[in-house]
């Protein structure tokens, strides 16, 4: 009897993850602020992939049924998704809101509020916008954990949640799974931050471009700067950054900075930190991480190369700063985001960011 012919078998070649957008679901709560509500609309409906996939899909949810939710306008809006929308989530945010009630005053979440957040799954990224902070309190996601809200707040917040770390000096605070900001344009912040986050700074910034805002504001930075808009007769110390920003890989010294303006070291430091809310220290560092970003992102310069032209000197000490801004490792992070932002889908997400 013959035989059929064997034929060798075709090899089993991994299949390539189907592509999903991360799901930001947001959630509506009465009295909202509808600037603070647009936010993560505006910025996460806008960053895509090589191939023009949105990376995100944003949705609305309130805590009741599809219907209308108030805010502190003098109009109310359409909110198509009711809380089941939570269960659907990568990211929840919650944006400020003048009615949280219960919530507000006594730091406990309504029935009704506390059903919704059941809702949502292990494992959820969670983010809030100002006052969207109590609601992440009362729900007892913060407990021992540090958070930041509007500098006006902060000591009122502090008083109802005292087993939480309140820093009312940031724009915003990255501690892993649980994000929060200050108010109003810190939001902007914040939701950049998670975008650079997920896909890098070159799909931030892209992003940043389209929507009119600088690039970046690290989370460090103070919510209240004494004189942000400097008085005519003063001197300040925009050329002195902009001297800097084109030597970020020489050497730079506190006075060669102040020589740029004629000021002495103490009157440049101080005003400094009066314009930009930071030491000029910080904010040298701060470039230099983002100058070590952009080039590991965007060059196949060495490692060493990189840390020498972002001018940490060492790539040990460069190795040591990103450590301390992002959490990886600059190897870890380059193998990141040189195919995180080609569009892979949301394999890559929340792959670069503080520890939890």
């Amino acid at each position: 009897m013959s035989q059929e012919p064997e034929y060798p078998q075709e090899p089993d070649y991994p299949q390539k993850p189907e592509f999903r957008p991360h799901r930001v679901v947001v959630l509506a709560l009465d009295g909202l602020l509808p600037f603070e509500l647009g936010i993560p609309h505006r910025i996460f409906g806008r960053p895509r992939d090589a191939e023009g996939r949105l990376l995100y899909e944003v949705v609305t949810c309130s805590i009741r049924p599809p219907g209308p939710v108030d805010t502190d306008a003098d109009f109310a809006i359409h909110v198509p998704n009711g809380p089941e929308a939570l269960a659907t989530a990568d990211t929840v945010i919650v944006p400020a809101s003048y009615e949280l009630g219960p919530v507000f005053e006594e730091g406990v979440l309504t029935p009704e509020l506390a059903d919704a957040l059941a809702r949502i799954r292990p494992g959820t990224r969670l983010a809030s916008i100002c006052t969207g902070v109590y609601v992440l309190a009362a729900a007892g996601r913060l407990d021992g954990r540090p958070a930041t809200t509007h500098w006006a707040d902060a000591e009122r917040f502090q008083r109802l949640f005292p087993r939480i770390e309140v820093d009312a000096d940031v724009l915003f605070i990255d501690d892993g799974d649980v994000l929060t900001s200050a108010g109003v344009a810190a939001g902007i912040d914040l939701c950049l931050h998670m975008v650079r986050r997920d896909f890098g700074t070159a799909v931030a910034n892209d992003v940043a471009r389209r929507t009119v805002v600088p690039p970046h504001r690290d989370g460090g930075q103070a919510q209240y700067i004494h004189r942000p808009v400097p008085d005519p007769q003063w001197a300040t110390t925009t050329a002195a950054r902009a001297w800097a920003l084109g030597r970020l890989h020489e050497p730079i010294q506190l006075r060669d900075m102040a020589d740029q303006e004629a000021m002495s070291v103490r009157t440049f430091t101080r005003r400094f930190r009066e314009e930009v809310g930071v030491s000029p220290g910080q904010w040298l560092t701060q470039q230099r991480v983002e100058r070590a970003r952009h080039l590991l992102e965007s060059s196949d310069l060495s490692i060493d190369q990189v840390a020498t032209d972002a001018g940490f000197g060492t790539a040990q000490s460069m190795r040591q700063h990103l450590q301390a801004a992002l959490g990886v490792t600059p190897t870890t992070y380059r193998r990141t985001f040189r195919t995180g932002t080609q569009g892979n889908g949301s394999e890559s997400y929340g792959s670069v960011g503080a520890a939890p």
